[in-house]
Parts: structure tokens; sequence; C-alpha cells
């Protein structure tokens, strides 16, 4: 089985694949100041509560955009499994020719999220990633990575409203009836929703419009993806789990080399 890790800013994502089919997902919460021992207790915790052996998971794979836990998580893989998890970076083989004036600093995410998107659904696509921050990342139909921006988080940009402003309290981040709201609340919801909708149909417009393509499929991850799939046409697919997939579709790329140097 491979264990494939996503380190995120807010939570670490983990999937188990068997056969390339993610069987079992789980989730961490990020946190700076623990330890590879902890993490590590903590996987080999959750994996046996479904049933999984330790001595089943065969390989394994990361990518991260917080460098500060690559080594916590490492080290985790290492001393409780036994195996050195391959880690998204230079030299690793994605399939992707990466079009940007410096291919290192496009995080690690946003070129996994690319390599599923385009072995699973084909290109030209537009992956949107929302999550702590919002990616868009835009794949031609010869798997090159054009490019793309960066844009806000829906749950940042909440907890700024509310912190910002004294009278404003925190709030949940559900859809209102009306866009001409009678409470604080829903004011705050109906704002904050449709002005997100807004920043991804405006930039997924822009990017139809600047790349020409005809046809162009639009591929969402990241749990705020399903709020914007409710109430808009935008985006064609919905893959919460892309993110890990492209991880699994990478670690086989990458595996006939692994064995070679062994």
């Amino acid at each position: 089985m491979l264990l494939a890790i996503d380190i995120g800013n807010t939570n670490i994502k983990i999937g188990v694949f068997e056969k390339n089919n993610l069987v079992h997902s789980l989730r961490l919460s990020t946190m700076q100041g623990r330890t590879g021992d902890e993490y590590g207790l903590d996987i080999i915790s959750q994996l046996a509560t479904k049933g999984i052996k330790k001595e089943e998971i065969t390989g394994a794979i990361m990518s991260s955009v917080n460098p500060n836990l690559n080594y916590t998580l490492e080290h985790a893989c290492d001393y409780f499994l036994g195996i050195k998890p391959i880690i998204i970076g230079p030299g690793v083989k994605t399939g992707l020719n990466i079009k940007y004036d410096n291919p290192k600093e496009v995080g690690s995410d946003r070129i996994v999220n690319s390599v599923a998107a385009y072995n699973m659904y084909g290109g030209p696509c537009i992956v949107v990633d929302c999550g702590t921050a919002t990616t868009f990342n835009v794949i031609n139909e010869r798997g090159d990575f054009l490019g793309g921006c960066i844009g806000y988080g829906l749950k940042n940009a909440a907890e700024a409203l509310s912190n910002s402003a004294a009278k404003l309290p925190k709030i949940e981040l559900n859809m209102p009836d009306s866009v001409v709201c009678k409470s604080t609340i829903t004011n705050m919801q109906a704002g904050l929703i449709q002005g997100y909708i807004g920043m991804i149909e405006r930039i997924v417009s822009l990017i139809k419009e600047e790349t020409g393509f005809s046809e162009v499929k639009v591929i969402a991850t990241g749990g705020i993806a399903e709020i914007v799939k409710k109430e808009s046409d935008v985006i064609d697919i919905l893959d919460r789990r892309l993110t890990l997939k492209g991880l699994s579709i990478i670690y086989n790329m990458n595996a006939k080399n692994m064995e070679k140097q062994a």
C-alpha cells in the first residue's frame, strides 16, 4: 500500500492507496510544535482503526507547502514505517513542463493538483484549489503548466473580517437565501461567499479569454469548492481528493527509478 501525505497550512491530508485506488483517507491538524514521534503515533493509530497494519505500507510520497514540517513528517515515516518518502521537488518526475520564470517557485501542491487534473481529465484544464489560499493553475493540451494566479482563501477572509472589525462576529460559512440580508451574520455570509464566487468566476473567465482555449475543463478541489459548485456553474468537475490522487500518479512515475537505485 502507498501512503500519500499532503502537508497544508491548515491540515495534513493523508491517503492510503491500494493498486492505485484510494481506499482510505484521514486528516490531521497542521501544528508546528508537534514532533515526528507524535505525528507518527497518530498516523499508525489512525491506520489501525481502519484495519491497516503499518507493515502493509510499502511506499510513501509527500508534498508540502509548509517546509517547517517536512523533516518532522519525513522522520515519522522513516522511524514508524521504515520508509523514506519521495518528497515533491526538483528531480522528481511529474510529466509536466513548467513554463514559469522560476519553476522552483511553484508550490508542490499546485504541481500535484495539475498532474492529477491533466492525467485524469485531460487538457487543456484550469485547476482551482479552494484552500487556505485559492490557486488557479492553467495546463494546456500538451501538459505544459502555463502559470496562473493566487487569490485569498474564503476562511481566512472571514476571519480577517471579524478580527479587524470589533462589532463583526465570527460566522459559519453558510449561504443565506438572499443577498439583501437583514442581520449582521447573514450580511457577512452573503458578502463573503458571493464575493468569493465572483472572484473565481471572474478569474476563470479572464483565463479562458487570455488563453483562447475553445474547450477547457475547470476542475476544483478543496472543501470550499463544494459551496462554489453548488452556487455557480463555473466548475465542471469537483474532486475533493485531487491532491492525494496526484501524489499517487507521481509516485508511480518515479517508482521504477527508485527500484533501480535500490
